[in-house]
């Protein structure tokens, strides 16, 4: 049988007709539908065909798997380019009969064309189903750091959310019995800037910053970027933060449920970023503390990022304000 099933099944580019087939599959294996995270992700492709690769396997003239892929460039701290694997899923009837080994290779050699010398996805480190799929794959594990934040609906945390004079304090401050002292909650993190939700119109600013920050112009790759803030998450929650009437910092999120195999709503921070100007002035607790707000109204679970192995101190910076490593495991094979 497996013989047969890898001779007959042939590969091509996933096609939008394919959606009803990719969300039935994914449903009997996930136990849910999932249609909005695929419905943007079909529409992404097409919209963005350099940024997405996606291929279907079809067998007797039906579905029998699928995976989605997406080009990283400068996400996460990234000075090389690796594909990144979303979402892979085989018809029930047709796992074990190496489709997904088969959709892998078309991803690989998709990659190798585009100059890209890695594959990258991650797993729950209790998906132990995934974690042998990988392992017979050749992937290993990944140097990279995930982490994570529990949203607890946007309360209070001094950490992130305290004034900066409470927050050199460990935030705590002494009690005044005599009823004079302040009231820490109407002096917070957010304060120290204007934020607000992300606009298309902001790229140039954006580009700016991270220009400065980074020192490189990645002027193609922020437009990108921010499309994607603009279209591709199920809610938009990316922010710019105003100082001293200029943008001072900003921040890429989206909001999706899907990719990873994630069954319940997360939010994934690609980027933030602060003017050096701004440094030192709690722009990014600020930024941090509006989005935990404006994620715990939306009843977003949990935050995520990744973190480049390099990046002590932004590594040292999440973890100040709150986030702890992640149960999910980051993974990469590299391409000869």
């Amino acid at each position: 049988m497996e013989a047969v099933a890898i001779r007959d099944t042939t590969l091509r580019r996933l096609a939008s007709t394919d959606l009803d087939a990719v969300v039935d599959i994914d449903a009997i294996a996930e136990g849910r539908m999932r249609r909005p995270y695929f419905e943007r992700r079909l529409a992404a492709s097409l919209r963005e065909p350099a940024a997405y690769v996606q291929f279907a396997a079809v067998l007797d003239d039906h579905l029998a798997g699928y995976v989605l892929a997406h080009v990283l460039e400068g996400e996460f701290g990234r000075d090389v380019p690796a594909m990144s694997i979303e979402a892979i899923g085989a018809r029930y009837d047709a796992k074990g009969a190496g489709v997904g080994r088969r959709l892998l290779d078309a991803l690989a050699d998709d990659a190798r064309k585009r100059g890209i010398r890695e594959l990258r996805t991650q797993a729950r480190w209790n998906d132990h189903a995934m974690l042998r799929w990988l392992d017979d794959n050749g992937f290993a594990v990944a140097a990279n750091h995930i982490v994570d934040c529990a949203i607890a609906g946007g309360a209070y945390a001094a950490s992130r959310d305290a004034a900066a004079s409470v927050a050199a304090q460990g935030g705590h401050r002494e009690i005044a019995y005599d009823g004079t002292q302040s009231n820490d909650f109407e002096h917070l993190a957010r304060d120290v800037a204007d934020i607000r939700l992300m606009q298309s119109t902001d790229l140039c600013d954006v580009v700016r910053i991270d220009a400065a920050s980074t020192g490189h112009v990645r002027d193609a790759y922020m437009e990108r970027k921010l499309a994607e803030a603009m279209h591709d998450s199920a809610i938009r929650v990316s922010l710019v933060a105003r100082v001293d009437d200029a943008i001072a910092g900003f921040l890429m999120a989206r909001v999706d449920l899907g990719d990873f195999g994630r069954t319940e709503p997360a939010a994934v921070l690609d980027t933030i970023a602060v003017h050096p100007d701004c440094r030192h002035r709690r722009v990014a607790h600020a930024l941090l503390s509006q989005l935990f707000v404006n994620l715990g109204g939306l009843r977003i679970e949990r935050v995520e990022t990744v973190v480049a192995p390099h990046d002590v101190a932004l590594l040292g910076f999440f973890y100040a304000v709150g986030f702890v490593p992640s149960q999910r495991i980051p993974f990469a094979r590299a391409l000869g």
